[in-house]
């Protein structure tokens, strides 16, 4: 798709609609029945503009729709709530054309005046959306930022389904953008009449729409009969059991009573459940892009200190950490995953070396150590991780309290920078699409670093920043391995300032009962997490 939009020199236009749905059904597919799904936290939020966590991030994918969308199971894009998009000769004005006839969830239909109102939203101050800044490259985006304007000047209605977007700057990743669920399309009375309990109250186009919340205790998701894709979904409806145990969720699983556990296979059942044949035949593995790290925030003291914070990277034996977890990951040197683009080969990163760590703690002043505290999700092996972070540093001199708490806690303190340190498993960043622009802007960059943002080292380098826009200006193929050369650059020059400690990168497994059907990939989409629910079903 890229290739397609940079290299050409006229008006792109893509109204095909075929490629409305771009994936052969499974043959085998049968509508209907329910599935079950456990969690052990309850879910944040369903609001798009909002919810940015593993574990609600394919629940919003399904009662939501954008204009773009990907192929189930795939990278691939495709066009979603827009029929066809045209991109003018200079890359910077993006024109979509909507579906006919998509309604919202209380039966109105979408227009474009919907897709409008739901930019301006995702990018306001006051959303506080922790994906604002994947927007920054429209037009008008810094003036809506700052408070000047309440609406963004480069996205006009044409007419009631057609949507004008002018960008200030070409953007690589624009169409992947428009995918994110960020970019939801949702109507404006629905959200004016929930306020601020609009996550607990979600009205999109989606799959499914939600039947019922209990907090505590379960969501269900119900077909949606009107949806706008043929055929789909097959399921009728989906219960997410909250308050599970992942140990409980593994046994009930084994008894037939649990579909998919969400939180995935218990670390101190894996080797087990991998050596019974009969389960783990029912193990889906996948490569994913993904990076657990430990953020320190440069914003308090000591780790506005950069001794400190390379200290901090020397300490931890990364090695012994993947062990925790049967081997399921392997060593990190730098924020990128090694099948990322952009990925830089050869980097060792920062050795384990506790006696230079001691060193670079005595140098910035901190010859006795200090304390701190360390935040953790509270879903194992979790808090066992950030055992061994906390034995690590105690090696160095480092007294650091771990507060073990449930996800929704830790993102809190993580986006309002109260958290001096973290580590993110749980909540670690799996990339949103497969560029390394991803792994920036929301969890590095200075957009991100906002209250209520991703990036919970609170970092903050404008030199970077610019680097990184500079580099995903580049859309012409011809300058691929420059642009990547940039963003190679910028991950260095944010090892160089260590807001980071990266220490693994993990594979994927989803386990699911023998009842479920659809193809694998649907298992290990790499984005909907755990499941691309709209696609799987029942065999009995």
């Amino acid at each position: 798709m890229k290739r397609l939009l940079a290299s050409t020199a006229v008006i792109l236009a893509f109204a095909l609609p075929a490629a409305a749905q771009d994936y052969t059904p499974d043959p085998n597919a049968r509508p209907g029945g329910a599935i079950t799904i456990t969690y052990k936290d309850d879910v944040a939020t369903l609001d798009p503009a909002i919810g940015y966590d593993w574990q609600n991030w394919s629940m919003i994918k399904s009662i939501f729709d954008g204009l773009m969308d990907y192929v189930p199971g795939t990278t691939e894009l495709r066009p979603g709530l827009a029929e066809g998009y045209e991109i003018s000769e200079d890359g910077l004005t993006y024109t979509f054309k909507l579906r006919p006839g998509v309604t919202f969830h209380n039966g109105r239909e979408m227009v474009a005046e919907d897709v409008k109102y739901s930019l301006d939203r995702v990018t306001l101050p006051e959303t506080q959306s922790p994906g604002a800044g994947f927007f920054a490259s429209i037009k008008g985006f810094d003036a809506i930022s700052d408070g000047s304007a309440t609406t963004l000047e480069g996205v006009t209605v044409v007419d009631p389904a057609t949507v004008r977007i002018e960008l200030s700057r070409p953007d690589a990743t624009f169409l992947h953008v428009m995918a994110l669920n960020f970019a939801s399309v949702v109507p404006k009375e629905a959200v004016e009449a929930a306020g601020a309990d609009f996550g607990k109250q979600p009205v999109g186009t989606g799959a499914f729409r939600l039947g019922e919340w209990t907090l505590g205790q379960r969501l269900v998701f119900e077909k949606n009969a009107d949806y706008w894709r043929d055929g789909v979904p097959y399921l009728d409806s989906i219960v997410f059991e909250v308050g599970q145990e992942p140990i409980v969720a593994l046994l009930r699983l084994q008894n037939g009573e649990v579909d998919v556990p969400g939180d995935g296979i218990p670390p101190a059942k894996f080797t087990e459940v991998m050596a019974d044949p009969a389960q783990a035949e029912r193990v889906v593995e996948g490569g994913q892009l993904h990076t657990g790290y430990i953020t320190l925030n440069v914003t308090q003291p000591p780790f506005d200190d950069l001794k400190v914070r390379q200290a901090v990277n020397m300490a931890i034996n990364k090695q012994r950490i993947t062990q925790i977890i049967n081997g399921r990951a392997v060593p990190a040197t730098q924020p990128l995953p090694p099948s990322m683009p952009g990925y830089t080969e050869g980097y060792e990163g920062y050795p384990h070396d506790v006696e230079k760590a001691k060193a670079l703690l005595a140098e910035a002043g901190f010859a006795d150590g200090f304390e701190t505290e360390l935040y953790v999700m509270n879903t194992d092996p979790n808090p066992r991780i950030a055992q061994a972070i906390q034995q690590d540093l105690s090696q160095i001199g480092i007294k650091a309290a771990i507060q073990s708490l449930a996800q929704a806690n830790v993102i809190e303190a993580g986006g309002n920078g109260s958290a001096p340190m973290i580590w993110s498993g749980g909540m670690a960043w799996i990339a949103d699409f497969p560029d390394p622009s991803n792994f920036y802007g929301p969890i590095l960059g200075c957009a991100g670093a906002a209250e209520g943002g991703w990036n919970w080292s609170k970092f903050c380098d404008e030199a970077l920043d610019a680097k990184a826009t500079e580099a995903d200006s580049l859309a012409d193929p011809a300058r691929a391995e420059e642009r990547l050369k940039l963003w190679s650059d910028v991950y260095m020059g944010v090892m160089e300032k260590a807001p980071w400690v990266p220490v693994f990168n993990e594979q994927r497994y989803t386990m699911k009962s023998a009842r479920m059907g659809g193809d694998d990939s649907l298992y290990v989409d790499p984005v909907s997490i755990p499941v691309n629910y709209d696609y799987v079903f029942v065999t009995e």
